[in-house]
């Protein structure tokens, strides 16, 4: 049996397009949700792991605002908008747990493309709103993210 793999691009493409399509279709329903009602995962490849001051929780980390990385700035930005909480998350089994304790009503979701993905996937039974705003470099490590396009999303109101 001969097993297709498309190229790494084509898979960023139909992990976009499929992210994509689900922000836009989420999107009315998560401006609906009270920020304290919402909460939010990024990605602890996004540390600064040389200095980071993270609380390690076992399956996430809680950020200590040491101005390290930019989930110091997301960190201060979800406190300003009085969201639930902020995970920096280590992966999606984590998310389903945090989400299965919290039962927040909306998820903002920092990742890859293949991991916003995987969590849409992964929530969709959830009966919450997801909202995705992808990494602008990644890999395992020293990931970045665009902060203009996270408060974007973070503030979503209707």
């Amino acid at each position: 049996m001969k097993v297709c793999k498309l190229p790494a691009k084509s898979k960023e493409r139909a992990y976009k397009s499929f992210t994509d399509k689900h922000n836009k279709l989420q999107a009315g329903k998560f401006a609906l949700v009270p920020f304290n009602k919402r909460i939010v995962f990024a990605p602890h490849c996004m540390r600064n792991v040389a200095g980071c001051a993270a609380a390690d929780k076992g399956g996430y980390y809680v950020c200590a605002e040491c101005g390290g990385c930019k989930i110091n700035a997301i960190s201060k930005l979800v406190k300003q908008l009085n969201y639930k909480a902020l995970y920096i998350a280590k992966g999606g089994r984590t998310i389903e747990k945090i989400v299965k304790e919290e039962n927040p009503e909306a998820v903002v979701g920092i990742a890859c493309f293949f991991e916003g993905d995987h969590a849409f996937k992964l929530l969709k039974d959830a009966h919450m709103s997801v909202q995705f705003t992808p990494l602008t470099k990644d890999g395992c490590t020293a990931t970045d993210t665009d902060l203009a396009e996270v408060e974007r999303v973070l503030k979503q109101t209707n």
